[in-house]
């Protein structure tokens, strides 16, 4: 027992008195061979949040902004009718921070995938239970947790990159959703 409690402390006393440093192995300098990041992607990640007049978080976006590049988008690039990830990437995701309405579904507070079928007069919007994929190769419709219709806009001009922004409604907030020459309107209200 001697032998235990001598060998214990002798092993504290070596520990104390040679403290390790994490960062004394960490190199300072780099070469650039050596000191590699990856390229601005080409279509960057962003997010929109939404945040109540008492400053508190109630629903973010977040997804990749594929560029214009004087492509033909709607019914070319994203064909009309079909699933589409809603930016480029990762699927779109989107948070909801307290419990919202979506058309006329009361949705949990939580994530969410967001995925549209785009079309020329209107395009239906998805919230999805499957998060974290890549595309939209993994949808499946057995995964929504609603779906809502909602009128292709006119935009006033030309959006260069996929762009979503949330405005304040008289009920809670509207995602939109813009690119080329148009743009969504989704509407979240406020679950009293």
């Amino acid at each position: 027992m001697k032998k235990l409690i001598i060998g214990g402390l002798s092993l504290i006393c070596l520990l104390v008195a040679n403290p390790m440093n994490a960062q004394d192995d960490d190199k300072v300098n780099f070469t650039k061979q050596e000191l590699k990041f990856a390229k601005m992607d080409a279509s960057p990640m962003d997010l929109a949040l939404y945040r109540d007049k008492n400053d508190a978080a109630v629903a973010r976006v977040i997804y990749s902004r594929p560029q214009k590049r004087d492509r033909e988008i709607f019914g070319k690039l994203i064909p009309y009718g079909e699933v589409w990830r809603t930016g480029a990437n990762e699927a779109t995701e989107l948070t909801l921070y307290k419990d919202m309405k979506v058309a006329d579904a009361v949705v949990k507070a939580g994530t969410y995938t967001l995925y549209t079928i785009p079309g020329e007069k209107e395009w239906t919007v998805i919230l999805n239970n499957k998060t974290n994929t890549w595309g939209a190769y993994e949808y499946t419709d057995k995964e929504d947790k609603v779906r809502i219709n909602v009128p292709v806009r006119q935009a006033p001009n030309t959006i260069e990159s996929l762009s979503m922004a949330f405005q304040e409604s008289n009920k809670g907030a509207d995602l939109l959703i813009g690119w080329d020459d148009s743009y969504v309107k989704v509407p979240f209200q406020n679950v009293k």
